[in-house]
């Protein structure tokens, strides 16, 4: 299902400023909300959204990443999800728009977001991503066969890695830009990040490690 779009959900109290560190790593803002308390950043290939910990309805708590996704047509996700066995998928509406439920491969909650043109309460971001920066989240490998059956459904098993991040999800990217000069540009701005063979480790404004593969 090639109109999914894997979107990992960062809870922050720091929005402006993980926001700018996002920015330096390439990723643009899409859509944001006139209050300030979510904006979401396109890579070249996929998303990362931020939304304010402060306000968060879910439990949010500052630092947290949750894996959500973003879809075109969630009914018709809905069915192919549940002709592959997953019986818990339900549909419903939200005040910014439809929303589909599933269960990831250790109980967890999965949202999908289905893509909505209204535009009332939120303005478009004007900046292109930097096409060379693709979203690779990394997964728990303990559940790495549920994972991959569930996005082998969703039409994303090549945008994964798996390992041990002691979170839903920790956010990592691959870039085709020389790593040196996303160093540079990191630590420009003030940024702690190191440099391991063709790996940077990177400290975000909430404290949490993102890495960078070349």
């Amino acid at each position: 299902m090639s109109d999914v779009v894997v979107r990992p959900l960062r809870f922050t109290d720091q929005v402006a400023e993980m926001r700018a560190f996002l920015e330096t790593l390439g990723l643009q803002s899409r859509l944001e909300s006139e209050s300030g308390g979510w904006v979401d950043m396109l890579a070249g290939r996929g998303m990362v959204a931020l939304h304010s910990a402060a306000s968060s309805s879910t439990g949010g708590q500052q630092g947290q990443t949750r894996l959500s996704f973003e879809a075109a047509d969630i009914d018709r996700l809905k069915d192919a999800l549940e002709r592959a066995g997953y019986g818990d998928v339900a549909i419903w509406d939200e005040a910014y728009g439809r929303v589909l439920r599933v269960s990831g491969p250790a109980g967890e909650s999965l949202w999908i977001d289905e893509r909505n043109d209204d535009l009332y309460g939120y303005k478009l971001g004007g900046g292109r991503p930097d096409e060379r920066v693709t979203l690779t989240p990394l997964l728990d490998a303990a559940s790495q066969a549920g994972w991959q059956k569930l996005l082998t459904v969703l039409g994303l098993t090549d945008t994964f890695r798996f390992g041990s991040p002691g979170d839903e999800v920790r956010l990592e990217f691959t870039t085709t830009e020389p790593l040196d000069d996303v160093l540079q540009r990191l630590t420009a701005a003030g940024h702690k990040a190191t440099r391991v063979d063709d790996t940077l480790e990177i400290t975000d404004p909430d404290g949490q490690t993102v890495v960078v593969r070349g």
